[in-house]
């Protein structure tokens, strides 16, 4: 059953990326939201495929993969409930740098970047919060390396 632009909405409030926008925002952004499941070992994502949007986990666990160049693979990370994956490509099409692996029965909330874009034509100041938070993300991200 699908959930309600309202149900959809106050689920990203929770996310750490959204926690800044405006409820007003918050709906805007949610009815562009599209659900997808998924079983265990399908690939929600692929390494190398061109991103589409950005992902949201509602439920179940995933875990992130990178392919090495010697043709081995590393577990990177694992993914639950409000984490998120794929931000970047609301920006751009590069190619996916991680396969997320579900682990069990996941359901993710989608936001590709093409309705990105139209809202934030529409809202641009969506734009600034949400990279206030990828950029603290960023930081995060390059302490551990």
């Amino acid at each position: 059953m699908a959930a309600s632009v309202a149900d959809i909405a106050e689920f990203l409030a929770k996310v750490p990326l959204f926690k800044d926008l405006t409820d007003r925002q918050l709906n805007r952004i949610a009815k562009r939201i599209r659900e997808r499941d998924y079983e265990a070992g399908d690939a929600i994502v692929e390494q190398g495929q061109p991103g589409i949007g950005l992902y949201i986990m509602v439920r179940g666990e995933a875990k992130v993969i990178r392919k090495l160049l010697d043709g081995t693979e590393r577990e990177l990370d694992r993914l639950t409930r409000t984490d998120f994956f794929g931000e970047l490509s609301l920006l751009d099409e590069a190619p996916r740098t991680a396969s997320i692996i579900a682990e069990d029965a996941v359901k993710c909330l989608v936001l590709l970047n093409l309705d990105f874009m139209e809202e934030l034509q529409a809202e641009p100041d969506i734009a600034i919060e949400m990279l206030k938070e990828l950029a603290r993300r960023y930081r995060r991200v390059m302490t551990r390396i």
